[in-house]
Protein backbone atom coordinates (compact mmCIF):
# COMPACT_ATOMS: atom_id res chain seq x y z
CA UNK A 1 0.00 0.00 0.00
CA UNK A 2 1.26 3.17 -0.76
CA UNK A 3 0.98 6.38 0.80
CA UNK A 4 -0.60 9.75 -0.94
CA UNK A 5 2.31 11.89 -2.16
CA UNK A 6 -0.26 14.95 -3.19
CA UNK A 7 -2.15 17.08 -0.71
CA UNK A 8 -5.74 17.07 -0.76
CA UNK A 9 -7.23 20.57 -2.51
CA UNK A 10 -7.34 23.54 -0.08
CA UNK A 11 -10.16 25.41 -0.27
CA UNK A 12 -9.33 29.28 0.26
CA UNK A 13 -11.05 31.40 2.81
CA UNK A 14 -10.90 35.23 3.95
CA UNK A 15 -8.46 36.44 6.11
CA UNK A 16 -10.74 37.50 8.62
CA UNK A 17 -12.06 34.18 8.57
CA UNK A 18 -9.02 32.22 9.51
CA UNK A 19 -8.46 33.58 13.09
CA UNK A 20 -10.61 31.22 14.74
CA UNK A 21 -8.94 27.34 12.75
CA UNK A 22 -5.87 29.27 13.49
CA UNK A 23 -6.52 29.09 17.34
CA UNK A 24 -8.38 25.81 16.95
CA UNK A 25 -5.01 24.86 15.48
CA UNK A 26 -2.46 26.12 17.42
CA UNK A 27 -4.03 24.60 20.25
CA UNK A 28 -5.22 21.41 19.52
CA UNK A 29 -0.84 20.94 18.32
CA UNK A 30 -0.31 21.85 22.32
CA UNK A 31 -3.19 18.99 22.90
CA UNK A 32 -2.04 16.94 20.53
CA UNK A 33 1.40 16.09 22.83
CA UNK A 34 -0.64 15.11 26.20
CA UNK A 35 -1.36 11.71 27.23
CA UNK A 36 -4.59 9.65 25.44
CA UNK A 37 -5.87 9.38 29.06
CA UNK A 38 -5.09 12.94 30.18
CA UNK A 39 -6.67 13.99 26.14
CA UNK A 40 -9.88 12.21 26.54
CA UNK A 41 -10.73 14.01 29.69
CA UNK A 42 -10.21 17.43 28.13
CA UNK A 43 -12.00 16.43 25.05
CA UNK A 44 -14.55 15.37 27.18
CA UNK A 45 -15.15 18.64 29.51
CA UNK A 46 -14.69 20.67 25.78
CA UNK A 47 -17.67 19.45 24.49
CA UNK A 48 -20.03 19.57 27.24
CA UNK A 49 -23.43 20.97 26.99
CA UNK A 50 -23.29 21.44 23.05
CA UNK A 51 -25.50 19.56 20.60
CA UNK A 52 -23.48 17.07 18.02
CA UNK A 53 -22.39 18.30 14.67
CA UNK A 54 -24.07 17.46 11.77
CA UNK A 55 -21.74 16.48 8.87
CA UNK A 56 -22.05 19.23 6.69
CA UNK A 57 -20.48 21.27 10.17
CA UNK A 58 -17.76 18.77 10.72
CA UNK A 59 -16.41 18.62 6.92
CA UNK A 60 -16.64 22.46 6.79
CA UNK A 61 -14.26 22.74 9.97
CA UNK A 62 -12.04 20.40 8.80
CA UNK A 63 -11.42 22.31 5.37
CA UNK A 64 -11.17 25.32 7.12
CA UNK A 65 -8.30 23.57 9.87
CA UNK A 66 -6.49 22.29 6.63
CA UNK A 67 -6.73 25.41 4.36
CA UNK A 68 -4.88 26.86 7.38
CA UNK A 69 -2.42 24.26 8.26
CA UNK A 70 -0.34 22.35 6.01
CA UNK A 71 0.71 20.03 8.68
CA UNK A 72 -3.60 19.09 9.21
CA UNK A 73 -3.74 18.91 5.70
CA UNK A 74 -0.83 16.06 5.40
CA UNK A 75 0.02 13.24 7.70
CA UNK A 76 -0.70 15.49 11.30
CA UNK A 77 -4.37 13.09 11.36
CA UNK A 78 -3.86 13.60 15.50
CA UNK A 79 -3.77 17.51 15.41
CA UNK A 80 -6.02 17.76 12.41
CA UNK A 81 -9.14 15.32 14.70
CA UNK A 82 -8.39 17.56 17.85
CA UNK A 83 -8.42 20.97 15.52
CA UNK A 84 -11.60 19.75 14.11
CA UNK A 85 -13.54 18.98 16.82
CA UNK A 86 -12.16 22.02 18.79
CA UNK A 87 -13.70 24.57 15.45
CA UNK A 88 -16.45 22.54 15.67
CA UNK A 89 -17.22 23.19 19.24
CA UNK A 90 -16.15 26.78 18.75
CA UNK A 91 -19.30 26.85 16.42
CA UNK A 92 -21.46 25.29 18.61
CA UNK A 93 -21.47 21.67 18.12
CA UNK A 94 -19.63 18.30 18.41
CA UNK A 95 -18.86 15.58 16.28
CA UNK A 96 -17.88 12.36 17.46
CA UNK A 97 -13.76 12.23 17.96
CA UNK A 98 -12.19 8.89 17.58
CA UNK A 99 -8.90 7.13 17.28
CA UNK A 100 -8.16 3.55 16.31
CA UNK A 101 -5.98 1.16 13.95
CA UNK A 102 -5.60 -1.56 12.17
CA UNK A 103 -3.22 -4.80 12.25
CA UNK A 104 -2.59 -5.39 9.21
CA UNK A 105 -0.40 -3.65 8.43
CA UNK A 106 -0.81 -1.81 11.30
CA UNK A 107 -1.81 1.90 11.38
CA UNK A 108 -2.82 4.56 14.07
CA UNK A 109 -4.97 7.15 13.11
CA UNK A 110 -7.00 9.86 14.23
CA UNK A 111 -10.36 11.17 13.12
CA UNK A 112 -13.89 13.17 13.40
CA UNK A 113 -17.15 11.39 12.17
CA UNK A 114 -20.64 11.73 12.18
CA UNK A 115 -23.15 9.28 12.35
CA UNK A 116 -20.85 6.72 12.03
CA UNK A 117 -19.43 7.73 9.37
CA UNK A 118 -15.91 9.46 9.19
CA UNK A 119 -15.82 13.14 8.09
CA UNK A 120 -13.25 13.70 5.12
CA UNK A 121 -11.73 10.30 5.18
CA UNK A 122 -11.16 8.33 1.91
CA UNK A 123 -11.51 5.29 4.00
CA UNK A 124 -14.90 3.34 4.99
CA UNK A 125 -16.62 3.28 8.39
CA UNK A 126 -15.01 0.44 10.43
CA UNK A 127 -11.69 0.73 8.64
CA UNK A 128 -10.09 1.37 11.71
CA UNK A 129 -10.67 -0.27 14.99
CA UNK A 130 -11.71 2.91 17.63
CA UNK A 131 -9.55 2.40 20.74
CA UNK A 132 -10.62 6.03 21.93
CA UNK A 133 -13.84 7.41 21.26
CA UNK A 134 -15.61 11.49 22.74
CA UNK A 135 -19.09 11.43 21.06
CA UNK A 136 -21.35 14.52 21.70
CA UNK A 137 -22.60 15.44 24.92
CA UNK A 138 -25.78 13.91 26.34
CA UNK A 139 -27.91 14.74 28.80
CA UNK A 140 -26.91 11.42 31.14
CA UNK A 141 -23.23 12.31 31.15
CA UNK A 142 -24.21 15.05 33.57
CA UNK A 143 -24.67 12.36 36.07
Amino acid sequence: MSSPVSLPERRRIPVHRRIVPLAAVGVARLMARMSPARLRVTLEFIRRNVPPATAEQALSARHAVTTVSLRCAGQGCLQRSIAVALLCRARGAWPTWCTGVRTNPFAAHAWVEVDNEPIGENLPAGHFQRLLIVPPFTASDND
